[in-house]
């Protein structure tokens, strides 16, 4: 039977007996030696007897304490060791424990590893079984898919060959549309070529037609421009001549009338001469007119022109200024005498569209 470890309780419970007992016994040796003291001498000062009397109940108190504090020490000492002794043996069963655990563990990690590789071994088994059932079936699809696949060529081949002749016609076709359109492309180019060209042709023809009219107008037009001229030279000549040869009364008559005629000639001439200068103005109405201030030199030379009075069109006025500004000189009035050319010094003139559009 195994014996039975005393508790902590009864460890401490005689050393505190005998600790007791020991300071009831030091305390009743105390009281019996104050009671057998003896007599002392004659009383000193008080204050050396209490003293005394303290140093020595200290000396007592004192071993007595020093004495009780040894056996409590002891005593401390031995319950140390004891709870040291019971730690130790708590100590070694719980690693005992431990390690008995830590068997347990063991042996229950190898049951479940040999478990774990009994199913693995297991499992392995029917994987490799479910491979080769898995291959042989891979290989009986891919047998079956290589004679569909063969299947599928040979109908691919078939359709690939229709498809090329189908493919061949058809560019065949293309190629004849194509001819056929590039040949009625051609056709139409050259087609086109010749009507440009005729009508090119007919362009230039009407335009040397125009020129040739525009030139025989023109020519027409100097002609006239050059015979109304000539009367207005052989008139003035005439008139001349008829005031040299007149009375003074008639040659004074004369000479006004030729005058006034004069004077309407070299308007009508003034006139002609804007009128072959002449820009009209996409403004330029019938009805409007306009009144210029003309400067002359007895040469013939016009040295300004200037509106007097707009006809209320800017373009119309400034192409009327620059019409008669492009005279430059009139040769006509060299001829002229003094008293004559006096009225052309610094003249107005009236201009209308109608004028100038001879």
């Amino acid at each position: 039977m195994e014996q039975r470890e005393p508790t902590a309780s009864e460890n401490y419970f005689w050393p505190s007996v005998w600790a007791v007992g020991l300071h009831v016994l030091i305390f009743g040796m105390l009281f019996v030696s104050f009671a057998m003291t003896p007599d002392l001498p004659p009383s000193k000062p008080i204050v050396q007897a209490t003293l005394y009397q303290l140093k020595s109940k200290s000396q007592a108190v004192t071993q007595t304490n020093q004495k009780i504090a040894g056996e409590a020490k002891k005593s401390a000492a031995r319950q140390t060791e004891t709870e040291q002794m019971e730690q130790k043996k708590v100590e070694q069963e719980e690693i005992k424990a431990a390690e008995q655990k830590k068997a347990d563990a063991a042996q229950k990690a190898e049951a479940a590893k040999e478990a774990d590789e009994a199913k693995k071994a297991d499992a392995a088994a029917k994987a490799d079984e479910a491979k080769k059932a898995d291959d042989a079936k891979k290989a009986a699809d891919a047998k079956a898919a290589d004679a569909k696949k063969a299947e599928q060529a040979d109908i691919a081949k078939k359709k690939a060959e229709d498809e090329a002749k189908k493919e061949a016609a058809e560019e065949a076709k293309k190629e004849a549309a194509e001819d056929a359109k590039k040949k009625a492309a051609e056709d139409a180019k050259k087609k086109a070529a010749d009507d440009a060209k005729a009508a090119a042709d007919d362009a230039k023809k009407k335009a040397a037609d125009a020129a040739k009219a525009k030139a025989t107008a023109d020519a027409q037009k100097k002609k006239a421009q050059d015979a109304a001229r000539k009367a207005a030279e052989d008139k003035k000549a005439q008139a001349l001549a008829d005031l040299l040869s007149d009375t003074p009364q008639r040659q004074q008559a004369l000479a006004d009338e030729k005058g006034d005629q004069t004077a309407g000639d070299f308007d009508d001439l003034i006139r002609s001469r804007a009128a072959e200068g002449w820009a009209r103005p996409p403004s330029a109405r019938k009805g409007m007119s306009v009144v210029l201030q003309i400067k002359m030199l007895p040469d013939g030379t016009i040295t300004s022109v200037s509106v007097l009075k707009s006809s209320g069109d800017g373009p119309f006025d400034a192409s009327t200024v620059a019409a008669v500004k492009n005279i430059g000189r009139l040769t006509e009035m060299q001829g002229m005498s003094a008293a004559d050319f006096n009225a052309y010094r610094s003249f107005k003139m009236t201009f209308t569209p109608e004028d100038l559009a001879l």
